[in-house]
């Protein structure tokens, strides 16, 4: 059987926060899928921290780089005027989803000229069916696109900083055009349907993001290690796993893996704290390099204020490494807690504290807890079958069969 052929899209690809996309076009490809990678904007070299991001870099399609050449515009657009219902079609939805205001519609105008540029570029690679992440200015190009060229599209949405801009984004009108949208948990589904039409709700699936949990090898590490992976920037609560951090007993130590707006203060707030020498800035590291870490850490932990799925949690989880994170949006359909970590009220330093303290006082239960994460993520969160899931969404809508349960199976 011919898979079909596919385009992926999203503002900056690849990126070092983002490796779960990578890990799916490639779980796609090894299903037999031909995937063509594309990027609004070109990745910055931080982000290009280890040979696989390097490699999809050097094969993705820039949209903006080639919009930029005025004969490679000029050339797309005429192509797609000579359909000129259509081409109107697509100018008219550009001006209908724009958000409120005149850089708004400016900007949409500018998506509109990349969509064109984008919609000849999948032409003539002969793309089935574009697929996006995010959901946000890169799905608007995505949607012009497929008005432009006829190449159905779909998109993976994730939160939780989409829901606080629902109108500005129009996830309405996103939802209502997609072939499907697939839904990192029932939480964002949730969120969704607060927006969508009902009619178009049989066509919202559950597709979660994943790990390869081979890529981990579990370690009955014993120590006094904390590690954090994750941007630094406000929404992940670092301040508070400072704060909790100077409170605890023993003096354990915390790696933060990743880099962002707030390093420099949180810098310098762990400098106040007296925490110097126990808190290290590590950078934005390769996926190696976060596994490597993973089997040298006693409890991970995510303090964030709001969230989707957190992918660092599967991958902590699939390394057997028991984690302390907040009872926000996804997380619960992932951690259970007392079972495979421990969930904790966001922005609470106290709760953070004695729940990293107990886990840090207790090897053993350290153990059974990542045990059974690890056996969680293995069930619910492996890439391999969630790729294998969402092949069978784009195998189905694009045979035009009846949309298939809000779980899809996974493709065989």
């Amino acid at each position: 059987m011919t898979l079909p052929k596919l385009a992926y899209l999203t503002g900056e690809y690849p990126r070092a926060s983002d490796t779960f996309i990578q890990r799916e076009v490639a779980a796609l490809r090894d299903l037999g899928h031909e995937v063509l990678t594309c990027s609004i904007r070109t990745t910055g070299a931080e982000h290009l921290v280890g040979p696989e991001q390097r490699a999809e870099h050097a094969r993705t399609f820039g949209v903006l780089d080639a919009a930029k050449s005025p004969l490679t515009l000029i050339r797309a657009h005429l192509r797609w005027m000579r359909t000129p219902g259509r081409y109107l079609r697509a100018l008219k939805l550009a001006w209908a989803t724009a958000p409120k205001g005149v850089r708004g519609r400016a900007y949409n105008l500018i998506y509109f000229l990349e969509a064109g540029v984008l919609a000849a570029h999948l032409a003539d690679n002969g793309v089935q069916h574009l697929h996006n992440h995010i959901a946000k200015a890169s799905c608007t190009v995505a949607m012009l696109a497929s008005e432009l060229s006829g190449i159905p599209f779909s998109f993976t949405i994730h939160g939780p900083d989409i829901f606080f801009e629902p109108h500005h984004w129009r996830i309405d009108a996103k939802a209502r055009r997609a072939a499907f949208v697939a839904c990192i948990s029932d939480f964002c589904r949730s969120q969704l349907m607060c927006f969508a039409d009902p009619q178009d709700w049989p066509r919202l699936h559950i597709v979660h993001c994943g790990v390869e949990p081979g890529r981990y090898a579990p370690a009955a590490h014993d120590g006094k290690n904390l590690l954090f992976v994750g941007r630094l920037a406000a929404v992940k609560g670092v301040r508070v796993l400072l704060e909790a951090l100077a409170q605890m007993d023993g003096r354990p130590q915390v790696t933060l893996i990743g880099d962002g707006p707030e390093r420099a203060g949180l810098e310098a707030y762990a400098k106040a704290l007296g925490l110097s020498d126990r808190v290290t800035f590590a950078g934005y590291q390769s996926q190696d390099a976060v596994a490597a870490a993973l089997g040298e850490t006693d409890v991970f932990v995510l303090p964030s204020f709001a969230e989707g799925v957190p992918v660092v949690l599967m991958e902590a989880m699939a390394a057997g490494v028991p984690v302390v994170t907040t009872r926000i949006a996804g997380i619960p359909e992932l951690v259970e807690h007392g079972e495979s970590g421990l969930l904790v009220a966001p922005g609470d330093a106290e709760a953070l504290r004695d729940a990293l303290q107990d886990l840090l006082d207790d090897p053993e239960r350290r153990r059974d807890m990542g045990a059974r994460g690890r056996a969680r993520v293995l069930a619910e969160f492996d890439i391999r079958q969630e790729a294998a899931r969402l092949s069978s969404l784009f195998q189905s809508y694009t045979k035009g069969a009846p949309p298939p349960p809000k779980r899809p199976e996974a493709a065989t």
